[in-house]
């Protein structure tokens, strides 16, 4: 299924006179600040989030799964949605593959078929978390830590043939997360269990085109339940650090303990030029991917004052991080999730524009606690939901794109082509 434009005028049409308004007021609002209107709109439509393809179907739990049909059957079907959202939002201009729930089969086909949705091919991600029906050895107790050479070398062989299909689509990254770890004291030797995986990551490495990035990701816990081997931001940070400058850290939002703060962690690794990629949700208990902004919206916006702060500062040396959702929600419609999602991240993003930054500093330099307080409140209480509206108004794309997505009855239309039984691959 494809949106027209003339679909999204329509509908945008009876919304106008309303956002007109509101857009008027809030424009008025941010000149009295100083805040160059056409400036942050500029900036919002240039943030392009990337859609991952696993986030199209239904998610689910050890418990159950409760799909809601027209789910994506290929590739070229992820693609399709991905086209769909990025047609109703102008903000999700890039598609996210996981190898190898995802291997493209005509390369040039799927390439001109993404190019026709106006996409890109984000970062690639390799799956050694699961055992395929096709492989040698299990994953079971580890890939790229596996006290066995040769599970080591398969888990290796795989980071490369994803490179490699990633190379052809046009990527320039590669994302490895790892589930490796034990449950049980006793079960692994950690010195060995890291160093497997340094050695392991080190061969992969090797194997990146020269204009390429890695990515390594972190969680502190599941699968496995006693340790993870990458745990935390800092031993993913020592990993890259000694694989080269080509490595950086990726921030999951939902790989995090209780109350940690990520909105230092995202500073620190900025400052050391190490922050390679951002993954966003939200959760309530663990890595429960939930809507982004759903449960924890002032510390997605903190996180934002943080990653503004890097990337308005000429003097860093931190490259610009790749954004992408990595969310599989139980109940919602999945791209109206990914809709709602893409709208949090953009509208935390804005309000991290219009901090007062001269302000701020000047506040932190008295040790003006309040002021200081004051001054991130304001800007996270002003609602620029019209600011973002514009942006996709101008970018031809729709004024509030959940409204548009169900007055076209989307979902009813994919269940009629793919049917009320189809399931994403991959999940």
């Amino acid at each position: 299924m494809r949106i027209d434009k003339n679909q999204i005028n329509t509908i945008n049409n009876r919304a106008l006179p309303d956002h007109r308004e509101s857009f008027e007021y809030l424009s008025n609002k941010l000149s009295t600040k100083g805040l160059d209107t056409s400036l942050l709109i500029k900036k919002i439509q240039d943030f392009q989030i990337a859609i991952p393809s696993w986030a199209l179907g239904t998610g689910g739990t050890r418990f159950g799964r409760f799909p809601g049909g027209g789910e994506p059957r290929s590739l070229e079907e992820k693609i399709d949605d991905v086209g769909l959202i990025h047609a109703l939002n102008a903000g999700s201009g890039a598609i996210s593959l996981h190898i190898p729930w995802d291997i493209p089969g005509d390369i040039d086909a799927v390439k001109a078929h993404a190019t026709s949705h106006n996409l890109l091919f984000d970062a690639v991600n390799s799956n050694t978390f699961q055992d395929q029906p096709d492989q040698e050895h299990s994953y079971k107790f580890g890939s790229l830590c596996h006290a066995d050479a040769k599970v080591r070398q398969q888990a290796v062989d795989h980071n490369l043939e994803v490179i490699k299909y990633g190379d052809q689509l046009g990527s320039k990254a590669l994302t490895v997360w790892l589930a490796d770890g034990s449950s049980f004291p006793g079960q692994m030797n950690f010195r060995k269990a890291l160093q497997n995986t340094l050695d392991s990551l080190k061969a992969i490495y090797q194997g990146l085109p020269s204009d390429w990035k890695m990515f390594v990701e972190y969680k502190p816990y599941e699968p496995n339940f006693y340790h993870t081997v990458i745990q935390d931001w800092g031993t993913s940070h020592l990993l890259a650090s000694q694989l080269g400058e080509k490595a950086f850290t990726l921030v999951d939002l939902g790989h995090h303990l209780p109350n940690t703060n990520i909105e230092q962690i995202v500073a620190t690794l900025m400052m050391q030029g190490k922050l390679g990629g951002f993954h966003f949700n939200d959760s309530k208990f663990g890595d429960d991917d939930l809507t982004v902004g759903a449960m924890k919206p002032y510390q997605l916006f903190l996180i934002f004052n943080e990653l503004v702060e890097g990337m308005e500062d000429k003097t860093s040396k931190n490259p610009s991080p790749a954004w992408m959702i990595d969310a599989s929600h139980n109940l919602k419609d999945p791209m109206e999730d990914l809709l709602q999602s893409v709208e949090a991240i953009q509208l935390a993003y804005a309000q991290a524009l219009t901090v007062d930054r001269v302000a701020l500093e000047n506040a932190r330099a008295e040790n003006d606690a309040v002021l200081a307080q004051e001054i991130l409140q304001n800007s996270f209480r002003t609602d620029l939901r019209p600011l973002i509206a514009e942006a996709r108004l101008q970018a031809e794309a729709a004024i509030y794109p959940v409204e548009v997505y169900r007055d076209l009855a989307v979902r009813k239309t994919l269940i009629k082509e793919r049917g009320a039984k189809s399931l994403a691959t991959g999940l």
